[in-house]
């Protein structure tokens, strides 16, 4: 009997540690169990850094403020949707950085005014003059090109036209480090080569609608401010108002030009005119 009794212990032992050996096995990954984790944890991570990519590429783009204005035929600067403001005036300014570049743009920071400052490369050889124009731009006024020597663009042959343009969009991308996207041809005088380089080096032609300081009689800046807020100018010949929206408006660096600047942009905005962002105009890499 006794016998008996232990016989059915033992089994029931052996029994016990045979299921307790079984949960065990079962409870312990197998190997095909942790490659199959790691496969999933590798999946995890490879998508993670997928997902921070696409949107960091995402705030670039919206960084990008998508243009409101474009440049018209005639030069005006008309906008691109029709709940546009198109009571705006482009204020612009040539020759530079000569003397009173440097003080304009201050003067423009003062009143938020923006505008647009196209380049001689003939006055970007010294140090100082990089300075400048380094200090103009990273005060966030767009950098325009006028052609190194400011010569007549159709009188010359068409390697010498190149060499106009090209080199100072060089010269502008050593200072600032980007190349410019508006072209002014000096005397307002292309050729198809002209235009046809500016498309090249992917800049907008830009002429302008008026502009009074490089004749005699209007460089005196009281005389010089209430032709450029009137829009006439009789005694350059027009004796009538240029002034209307999207007027793009000639200006240079120049003694008078740089006294008058302050008056004349509160001159237009008394009149209710704006002072259009170039940043918000439309550049052929947005068109």
């Amino acid at each position: 009997m006794k016998k008996a009794i232990l016989v059915v212990t033992f089994i029931f032992i052996g029994l016990f540690i045979v299921a307790c050996g079984s949960s065990d096995e079962k409870s312990q990954p197998t190997h095909a169990d942790k490659a199959e984790e790691n496969k999933q944890d590798q999946r995890k991570e490879e998508q993670k850094p997928q997902k921070e990519d696409n949107q960091t590429e995402k705030s670039v783009v919206n960084e990008a403020p998508n243009p409101t204005y474009k440049v018209s035929d005639n030069a005006t600067i008309v906008p691109i949707d029709e709940n546009t403001n198109e009571k705006v005036v482009l204020l612009t300014i040539d020759d530079i950085p000569d003397k009173h570049a440097l003080d304009m743009a201050k003067t423009l920071k003062e009143l938020e005014a923006n505008a647009i400052f196209f380049v001689n490369g003939h006055f970007l050889e010294t140090e100082e003059q990089k300075d400048m124009l380094k200090q103009i731009h990273e005060m966030g006024f767009v950098i325009g090109n006028h052609t190194y020597s400011h010569p007549k663009l159709p009188d010359l042959t068409e390697q010498e036209q190149t060499e106009e343009i090209v080199r100072v969009n060089d010269q502008i991308e050593e200072v600032i480090g980007e190349r410019p996207k508006f072209f002014r041809a000096p005397h307002g005088m292309n050729s198809d080569h002209s235009r046809q380089v500016a498309k090249e080096q992917g800049m907008v032609v830009m002429n302008w609608t008026y502009g009074y300081d490089y004749f005699a009689p209007y460089q005196d800046a009281a005389k010089l401010k209430k032709a450029m807020v009137s829009g006439e100018g009789p005694e350059a010949g027009v004796d009538y108002s240029l002034l209307k929206p999207g007027a793009n408006l000639l200006m240079h660096d120049r003694e008078w030009t740089n006294e008058a600047l302050a008056d004349i942009v509160k001159g237009l905005r008394d009149k209710g005119y704006e002072m259009v962002d170039p940043k918000q105009i439309q550049t052929l890499s947005k068109q």
